[in-house]
């Protein structure tokens, strides 16, 4: 749990610092921004437990680290927000605290209060549960890049830088996904706890990432602030599904 903490919360920030100042004069000072604000983001919650399920992992420690992830990162992401980008004339405003707390926290609370009224049906109905659950994931991916569209991202933003962001993007995915197995291995920790290490230590969320930009940055900005994430979040949905379901074969085939 600590090394997934630490990796989520301090390698990722370094890691964005460095490649923010190797790569500010090509992307941008706005783009740069989203690239330090994707680093301190917290892990995803529902896709990182689910790869780490087909991939045969420690599904409650995933469930852990996870939850504790996003339940801390809804104080400690705006404090590093403060920290690395100076927003808010260096403090945090308690307004945007609030307002991501409604949209991240308060559904949690709510959630688990209404467990025992609830938890039965959603037991004895998991399909539709998991379409509602990929589904809003979907949802928050399509609203995030509409919202790109409609103000005019994509035209503001020149072909080469974008190429360019998507070349620095997945430098930092790999560089992110490397550090967690060469920690794994380093530890000496199990295959099932190196894959929660993997999953949840190298994945960033979209679903606390918007909430979170749109509380802290002004509207015009927030389009070009989340492009890094949004390309960070596809890329990493498609690496950690080939990853987890070659684990899950591998696993298949290995001698009982």
């Amino acid at each position: 749990q600590g090394m997934t903490f630490g990796a989520t919360y301090v390698l990722f920030p370094l890691i964005g610092l460095l490649l923010a100042t190797l790569c500010s004069p090509i992307l941008g000072a706005t783009v740069t921004m989203g690239l330090l604000f994707l680093s301190v983001l917290p892990s995803t919650v529902q896709s990182s437990i689910a790869f780490t399920s087909i991939a045969g992992g420690n599904v409650p420690a995933a469930i852990c680290a996870a939850s504790v992830s996003n339940l801390i990162g809804v104080i400690l992401t705006p404090v590093l927000v403060t920290l690395l980008l100076h927003q808010g004339d260096g403090g945090v405003s308690l307004d945007a605290i609030g307002k991501i707390g409604v949209q991240i926290l308060l559904p949690f609370i709510v959630g688990q209060v209404m467990r025992p009224l609830v938890g039965g049906f959603v037991q004895r109905h998991k399909l539709l549960t998991m379409i509602v659950d990929r589904g809003s994931i979907m949802l928050i991916i399509y609203s995030a890049f509409s919202a790109g569209t409609v103000s005019g991202l994509w035209s503001a933003i020149p072909v080469t830088t974008l190429m360019l962001l998507f070349a620095v993007v997945w430098l930092f995915l790999a560089a992110g996904m490397w550090s967690m197995i060469a920690l794994g291995k380093a530890a000496g920790m199990p295959d099932a706890d190196r894959a929660v290490l993997f999953y949840c230590g190298s994945t960033k969320s979209l679903a606390s990432g918007l909430p979170i930009a749109t509380a802290l940055f002004a509207p015009d900005l927030v389009g070009a602030i989340v492009l890094p994430l949004m390309i960070y979040h596809i890329s990493q949905l498609l690496v950690c599904a080939f990853v987890s379901q070659r684990a899950s074969r591998r696993a298949a085939a290995a001698p009982a």
